[in-house]
């Protein structure tokens, strides 16, 4: 019998005892989960499911050699799905490439006792199930990861978005508080923040306040002027408030030439100097 022929019959066989295969796995895999609850439950019942249906089709027609071919679309298609969702649900790599590796032991079981009269095909059929169920589990790691990546990457943007907020002080004055280290992805999420709000707002006046930031290098003040800088073709001046006696220190000893930015202690101060450009002022009430 060719190779062909043996990969369609183990292709059958899963077929044939697809049900008590998919009743030992879920079992087996329940004794590993992490989780419990009731949709977990469901949800795990329902990828073995899908998984065990699609399976002996792409072994019927593609064979146990590679998993790379059409036969095998809709089984690639299930697990990124099945990894994806693990991803966002906060599994781990050995969780998600177990759902595969799992199915070993059941399939096993059943093959030996199937072919428990033919020890030569027996032997073939449990060397090629255990090879493509290992470049199975290897698929499903791959695309956790990159799934996982993409999480940690889109999370980072949003942090970066939050941690930058443009906030309105007055009519025409807004003030960007800085906190943490100024590096170039945050300064390229920090210059479209305040343009966009000048753009919204017509604001004049622009006060970036630095008080958060620990250390201010060559790089940091750059990205400083470079804000500064787009802020001013915008039409809006802007004001640095924040500037701690140490920061002063460093920007002297850098060199930074600052002398057409306006800078200030607090961001009180730089507020005053702001509402007096646009011709307001604050003051005291009577009691």
């Amino acid at each position: 019998m060719s190779s062909n022929d043996n990969a369609r019959r183990i292709g059958t066989l899963i077929q044939q005892h697809q049900a008590e295969i998919q009743a030992e796995w879920i079992a087996q895999l329940q004794g590993l989960s992490f989780r419990s609850d009731a949709a977990s439950e469901e949800q795990l019942r329902r990828h073995c499911g899908q998984f065990l249906a699609l399976l002996p089709s792409a072994t019927l027609n593609g064979g146990f050699d590679s998993i790379d071919g059409r036969a095998f679309d809709e089984v690639r298609d299930q697990l990124t799905e099945i990894s994806t969702q693990r991803a966002r649900q906060g599994s781990t790599p050995s969780e998600t490439a177990m759902f595969v590796f799992s199915l070993k032991q059941s399939l096993f079981a059943s093959l030996r006792q199937s072919l428990a009269a033919e020890p030569e095909l027996l032997a073939e059929a449990l060397w090629s199930v255990s090879t493509l169920l290992d470049k199975l589990g290897l698929f499903t790691v791959e695309v956790f990861q990159k799934s996982r990546d993409q999480i940690i990457v889109r999370q980072q943007q949003e942090l970066l978005e939050l941690s930058t907020p443009v906030v309105k002080l007055w009519q025409d004055i807004l003030a960007l508080p800085l906190i943490g280290t100024l590096d170039s992805a945050r300064t390229q999420v920090v210059m479209e923040s305040l343009l966009e709000k000048i753009v919204e707002t017509g604001a004049a006046i622009a006060i970036i306040d630095i008080t958060g930031v620990p250390t201010v290098d060559t790089l940091v003040a750059q990205h400083l002027m470079k804000t500064i800088a787009a802020a001013r073709l915008m039409g809006a001046d802007c004001i640095i408030s924040g500037i701690r006696p140490q920061i002063a220190q460093t920007i002297v000893h850098l060199g930074v030439n600052l002398e057409d930015v306006v800078t200030k202690a607090t961001l009180a101060d730089a507020f005053m100097v702001a509402l007096a450009r646009v011709g307001a002022s604050v003051t005291r009430t009577a009691a």
